[in-house]
Order: structure tokens, then sequence, then C-alpha cells
């Protein structure tokens, strides 16, 4: 099976037919939306400001307390970190990220490394955390622990800056292999997808947001 990502297997939770334009056949391109966009400019902010210390934009100004926060915890900063993880034979092993080998790729936003210890930050733009899904810490803690084997412990949260909301969660390396069990039953549906070449519509309330305007569930949102 070809690489995979916190977010496209939550594309393929929502809709395998999606998923397969996007990333298989790849002849459909999603250019994003106003919300995707605000949201890339929001964390290129936040990584120019802790890594380089570049002024933020005034319009982001209300995520510097944060980031000062942040910023102040003891420990080499590292920002927009790219991390590949290759499985064989059940074990898993650090590689790069785009080397053919991997099998999961992901980006930790910030990870501070002090000592034995770590914290893993991924900045949310959405506008609540009504919908956190704390997987995707664990894929990221994971990841982290496989390239980073002298840290044993991480303090992670997803930081949902606009309504300044945190979604906090203790990692260990002990528990490195058990965090991507919480995705095999997907991962086992995706493979299964892969080898068949059946990749469904699903209809949902989000078909009208969806670049794949050759499938029959969509249909043009009202302005």
């Amino acid at each position: 099976m070809s690489a995979w990502s916190y977010s496209g297997l939550k594309t393929f939770q929502q809709c395998p037919k999606k998923y397969y334009h996007l990333k298989v056949a790849k002849d459909i391109k999603d250019t994003g939306s106003e919300a995707t966009i605000y949201g890339k400019e929001l964390h290129k902010a936040a990584e120019d400001y802790v890594r380089d210390n570049v002024p933020i934009p005034p319009q982001f100004a209300f995520i510097q307390a944060t980031l000062d926060a942040l910023k102040n915890i003891p420990g080499e900063k590292l920002c927009e970190i790219e991390l590949g993880v290759a499985k064989h034979d059940g074990k898993l092993s650090a590689c790069g990220f785009n080397d053919k080998n991997a099998w999961y790729r992901g980006i930790a936003d910030l990870l501070i490394i002090n000592g034995d210890e770590g914290y893993l930050v991924d900045y949310k733009s959405s506008k609540n955390a009504k919908y956190a899904d704390l997987k995707q810490l664990d894929l990221l803690a994971a990841a982290v622990f496989t390239h980073y084997p002298e840290i044993k412990s991480l303090k992670s949260a997803l930081i949902f800056i606009v309504s300044n909301e945190f979604v906090n969660k203790e990692h260990s390396a002990h528990h490195r292999l058990a965090y991507f069990e919480h995705v095999r039953f997907d991962l086992e549906r995706l493979e299964i997808a892969m080898q068949t070449g059946v990749w469904n519509a699903v209809a949902g309330p989000l078909c009208g947001w969806c670049p794949v305007k050759t499938c029959p569930n969509y249909r043009e949102r009202r302005k």
C-alpha cells in the first residue's frame, strides 16, 4: 500500500471516491477553500515567528500570546517537521518524508525537545474544538518516538488558536506501536480498496464543497 497520512485517511473515511481522484488517480486537484487558505497563512505566520522571530502579520496578532507561551517552554524548537515512517514485518523505522518506502507521513507543526521529554503541538484554525480528533496526535507522537528515540514522553496538544482552546494528551514511547492501531480498521479498508479498485462514492453534507464534480452525488451548493 502506498504511503498514507492522517488527512488522507480522513478523506477516505469521508468518501473513497474522493480519495481515489485526489490521492490515487490524481486527476483532480483540490485548490482549497477560503478557510483552508486562511489556515495555511496562519500556520506560516506561527512557523516564521517561533523559528525566526519574524513579526506576526496584523491580521494574526491574536495568536501572539499563545506563541509566546510556547516559545518560553525550555528546549530545542523544531517547526513544520516532516516525519516519514516505514513499516516492515510489523516493525517501524524512521525514513525520509518522500522516501519510496514510506508507509506513514505526518508533519508536526511544532516539536519541542527537552532531554527525554517533548512537547508536540498542532495548530488548528477552525472556530472551536467541537470536532477535535486526538488520533492525529497519536499518529504524530508515534512518528516522533520513531525519529527521536531519546524522547520517552510527550505532552501533546491540538491548539485551536481562534477560540483559544487546548485539547491535551500525554504520550509514552512504550505505546508507540499501539498508537497506529487506532486507525487499523480504516487502513484495512483502504488497502482493500487499493487491491480491488472499488472506490464507492458516499453522499454527505460536504458534497457541495467536493472538487470531484463528476460524481453523481455532487450538487452545486447555493450561494
